[in-house]
């Protein structure tokens, strides 16, 4: 394997998918045409896949995946000298969130074996088969049902499922991923602008992806309206008839229960100690010591995937509108996979 050739075969798909996001659809040619197919059929097949959510995936990846970022990224690893097969089984909750892991398996020197999610069927093996044409050879990679024959797996999945992988796997090298969401911490000065970034770290994907935030924390005696001034932009979001289903669903619940919400059309504010909330719902809730902030971050610590937050609150965090735009060196549950592959 000539890793070289793949870094500029990516470097390749990066132009290739950049070129495709700026053209109108008259300026399109067979292969944009064959790419605008794979967006279309995606929509159909599931409905949470927007055309703007997927091509928000494809810019993110574009921008990474240049042959600077690249290199930058694998100089801290070497690759395997004996190809392994490892078993891939890809999440689907937001469009090509699975990537990351077969790029990875594939720049180690091993043959991912690769169980799509349902729910993201075609936008993988469509890049495959690009990344392989601009690498000028033949990259190795399984599409499977079922996983036979492997050396390691890396699989995500809810809680429940986790547990029967953890079992099943149970003798294999592996690294199991569960259900994590994200928080964010206001310091209370923050601008409009950074409360609009929040926005988009709320929003983006309809809040189905596990570094969207779910959970905020306000100062005592921080402005709710705020919030509320910082999602104006987003109230198309309940066009969608799937998010207006579970808005409607959850907002009956509240007021069937007699719960206190705060509620602008398209989106609720629940004050609420759980870090995981419904879809269409975010809970909120006062501090009035940053310790008590830290405090829950350390009790939920495996359960947070990130935080959003100012710098000078001295917390681990990342800057308001960067939660859906990690790098090459992020990875999910902060376990290293490119370490991991090393290894095996």
């Amino acid at each position: 394997m000539n890793i070289e050739k793949r870094v500029l075969g990516l470097n390749k798909l990066s132009g290739y998918i950049k070129e495709f996001l700026a053209k109108n659809s008259e300026e399109y040619n067979e292969s944009d045409v064959e790419f605008q197919q794979v967006l279309k059929k995606s929509e159909i097949e599931n409905p949470w896949f927007t055309a703007d959510n997927q091509k928000y995936a494809l810019k993110q990846w574009s921008e990474l995946l240049n042959q600077e970022n690249i290199n930058e990224w694998l100089q801290s690893y070497s690759p395997s000298k004996t190809a392994k097969k490892v078993g891939l089984i890809l999440a689907g909750n937001i469009p090509l969130v699975g990537f990351h892991d077969v790029i990875s398996v594939i720049l180690s020197n091993h043959i991912p074996l690769i169980k799509l999610s349902s729910k993201d069927r075609l936008m993988v093996p469509f890049l495959l088969k690009k990344w392989s044409e601009f690498s000028e050879e033949t990259i190795d990679f399984e599409l499977v049902e079922r996983l036979e024959n492997f050396d390691a797996v890396i699989a995500t999945g809810s809680n429940n499922t986790a547990r029967y992988l953890e079992y099943y796997f149970k003798n294999h090298l592996s690294i199991i991923r569960k259900n994590r969401t994200s928080i964010a911490v206001l310091k209370g000065d923050e601008t409009e602008e950074e409360l609009k970034l929040l926005a988009q770290d709320i929003f983006q994907y309809f809040g189905l992806g596990c570094r969207n935030v779910t959970r905020i924390f306000i100062p005592e005696d921080f402005v709710i309206d705020r919030l509320f001034e910082s999602f104006i932009g987003f109230e198309d979001i309940i066009n969608h008839n799937k998010y207006a289903n579970n808005y409607d669903y959850n907002r009956a619940v509240y007021l069937l229960n007699q719960d206190k919400f705060w509620d602008n059309n398209f989106v609720m504010l629940k004050e609420d100690n759980q870090l995981f909330s419904p879809l269409s719902v975010i809970n909120f809730s006062r501090y009035s010591s940053l310790d008590e902030v830290k405090n829950f971050i350390a009790e939920n610590e495996e359960n947070i995937q990130c935080i959003v937050a100012k710098s000078e609150l001295e917390i681990a965090s990342i800057p308001f509108g960067e939660a859906q735009n990690p790098g090459l060196n992020t990875y999910a549950d902060n376990v290293d996979t490119m370490k991991f592959l090393e290894g095996i």
